[in-house]
C-alpha cells in the first residue's frame, strides 16, 4: 500500500469511528464499542474484497448479537463481569457464555456467509453481559449500520478525490 493510500485508509478508519463516537456523545448511548475498531479497519483497508460487503459486516454483527444474547440469557443472565470472584459459579457461567457465543457466532457466520471476524468481539461484548439488554442489542446493530453507511459515504468521497487527482507519471 503506497503512502497516499495508507493515509486515506487511516483517515477513513478514524472517520468511521468518529461518526459512531459522535452518536455516542450526542445521545449518551453506547454507539461506540471495541469491535467497531476492527470493523472500521477492515472497511478502510480491505476495499474490493468480500470482507467489506454490507451483508458480511452488518450480517456478521447481527449473528453475533443473536448468539451473544442467547448465550448470556441462557447461561449468565444477571451476572456482572466486574464483580466476579475467582473460581466462582458466576465466573464459570460467564466463561461458558463467552465460549458458547463464539462457537455459535462462528457456526452461524459460516452457515449464513456472513463471516466477519470483528463480530466475534461483538458476541463477547454481549455474552459477557457488557451490552446484553435488548435495547443494547438494537444500539449495537444501529451503530454497525451507521458505521457501514459512513463507510459508503467516505469511500465515495475518496473515489471522487482520487479520480480528480492528476497522474503522477
Amino acid at each position: 500500500m503506497n503512502r497516499d493510500r495508507a493515509l486515506l485508509a487511516t483517515a477513513h478508519a478514524g472517520l468511521l469511528v468518529a461518526v459512531t463516537g459522535a452518536a455516542a456523545w450526542l445521545s449518551g448511548l453506547p454507539f461506540i464499542f471495541p469491535s467497531l475498531g476492527p470493523s472500521a479497519f477492515i472497511l478502510a483497508v480491505r476495499r474490493g474484497s468480500e470482507d467489506h460487503t454490507a451483508y458480511r459486516v452488518i450480517g456478521g454483527h447481527f449473528v453475533a448479537i443473536v448468539a451473544g444474547m442467547a448465550a448470556y440469557h441462557l447461561l449468565a443472565r444477571g451476572v456482572d463481569l466486574s464483580g466476579v470472584a475467582p473460581l466462582s459459579g458466576a465466573g464459570l457461567r460467564l466463561a461458558l457464555s463467552g465460549t458458547l457465543s463464539v462457537a455459535l457466532t462462528s457456526a452461524l457466520m459460516l452457515v449464513t456467509g456472513t463471516r466477519h471476524a470483528p463480530a466475534c468481539a461483538t458476541t463477547l461484548i454481549v455474552s459477557l453481559g457488557i451490552l446484553a439488554s435488548p435495547a443494547d442489542a438494537g444500539i449495537i446493530l444501529a451503530s454497525v449500520v451507521v458505521l457501514y453507511a459512513a463507510h459508503a459515504l467516505v469511500a465515495r468521497v475518496e473515489r471522487w478525490l482520487l479520480a480528480r487527482r492528476p497522474d503522477s507519471g
